[in-house]
């Protein structure tokens, strides 16, 4: 069993026994709020002791050679504070540490309840979507994008391509249907004028029907 597991079970299993007396504990940001109040002030007795250990020092000096009883009393109140000072060092990691782990214990209960929350609206969610629709609207929206790609591939095609070839071979054929001209000279007979006219603007318009039949 894991060490979070035994906490639990620990502070569950105390818990129901002395439900009823049992007082809440203070909410981590009180506990951060106490533990940076305490940095703060072993800060300033740290400031304190060093400014007290330059002073036995400075009076250790002083009287060195004139007074040996008052500098070894000052260098002894100078171990002291440097043995205090020691302490406030030591205390202060080690409240620095529980600061740290209460500061991340409380970020990731922050965290873990939004994420909680984001999943429960992601499931609610996906409780309002039907997979059937979906799939509908997916084939209509794949059925519209081939209507909207055949408008473009129609409206990028050439100009040139606009014949059916199927349409221009049949036409073809159609040509091949015309009566032909006779190769033997036909017996003539003298024609009036006026009907000469009229014969020159038939063969005339013929001659331009096949033109527009062969181009």
């Amino acid at each position: 069993m894991s060490k979070i597991s035994k906490m639990f079970k620990g502070s569950s299993g105390s818990g129901s026994k002395s439900k009823h007396r049992s007082r809440p504990g203070p909410s981590p940001q009180e506990a951060i709020h106490k533990l940076r109040e305490t940095e703060e002030m072993l800060t300033k007795k740290q400031h304190y002791l060093e400014r007290k250990i330059e002073e036995e020092i400075s009076i250790a000096k002083k009287n060195g050679t004139k007074n040996k009883r008052a500098a070894l009393q000052a260098l002894k109140r100078k171990k002291r504070f440097e043995q205090q000072l020691t302490q406030i060092d030591g205390t202060l990691s080690t409240i620095e540490f529980q600061r740290e782990a209460l500061e991340n214990a409380s970020t990731n209960t922050e965290v873990l309840k939004n994420m909680g929350f984001a999943a429960k609206a992601i499931k609610g969610v996906h409780q309002n979507m039907d997979l059937d629709k979906i799939d509908d609207l997916m084939a209509d929206i794949t059925e519209q994008q081939d209507v909207a790609q055949e408008i473009s591939d129609a409206i990028s095609r050439p100009f040139g391509d606009q014949f059916d070839e199927d349409e221009l071979l049949e036409s073809m054929k159609n040509m091949g249907r015309l009566p032909s001209v006779p190769a033997t000279k036909l017996p003539s007979t003298k024609p009036s004028h006026r009907a000469t006219s009229k014969k020159r603007v038939e063969d005339e318009a013929d001659m331009k029907t096949l033109a527009a039949w062969a181009s």
